[in-house]
C-alpha cells in the first residue's frame, strides 16, 4: 500500500507532500488528514526568501499552509489552532500583522514562541496548523 493510503486505526489517512526537500529527509509529510482532522507540519519560508523579512516570511509560509490545507480539501476557515515559532520575539507585531492577514475573522486558537534557530539560519518564522473540516 503507498504510503500516501496508509490505514491508521481502522481511520481514513492522507499523507500530502509538497515535494519539499526536507520530507524525504526527515520522513514526514507536509500535512496528514486522518478523518476530518488535518495536521499541517511546521512551515518555513522556502528558498529565495533569504532577505525577505519575517512579516514577509510569514506570508510565504501561510502561502505553503495554505496549498497544503487546500490538497487536503481545507480551507482557512476549518482552521482551529496555529503554532507560531519565532527567532526574536521582538518581531512578534510583525508576524501577527501577517498572521492576522488570513486568520483575523476566523481567530484560531494560536501560540506564539521564541525558538533559538532553525534548519536554515535565516529562516526567521516557523508555523504549524490545525484543522477540522466542517461537512
Amino acid at each position: 500500500m503507498p504510503s500516501s493510503q496508509l490505514k491508521t486505526r481502522g481511520d481514513d489517512r492522507r499523507n500530502i507532500s509538497s515535494g519539499g526537500a526536507f520530507e524525504a529527509v526527515f520522513g514526514y509529510s507536509r500535512a496528514v488528514r486522518v478523518n476530518d482532522h488535518v495536521h499541517v507540519s511546521g512551515t518555513c519560508a522556502p528558498a529565495g526568501h533569504e532577505q525577505s523579512d519575517v512579516a514577509t516570511q510569514t506570508r510565504a509560509a501561510l502561502a505553503i499552509i495554505g496549498k497544503a490545507l487546500v490538497d487536503a480539501g481545507a480551507t482557512w476557515s476549518d482552521v482551529v489552532r496555529t503554532v507560531v515559532y519565532v527567532k526574536d520575539i521582538n518581531e512578534a507585531a510583525n508576524v501577527a500583522g501577517a498572521h492576522v492577514e488570513i486568520f483575523g475573522a476566523i481567530r484560531p486558537a494560536s501560540t506564539l514562541v521564541q525558538v533559538d534557530g532553525f534548519m536554515r539560519p535565516w529562516q526567521q518564522v516557523e508555523i504549524e496548523a490545525y484543522a477540522i473540516v466542517a461537512h
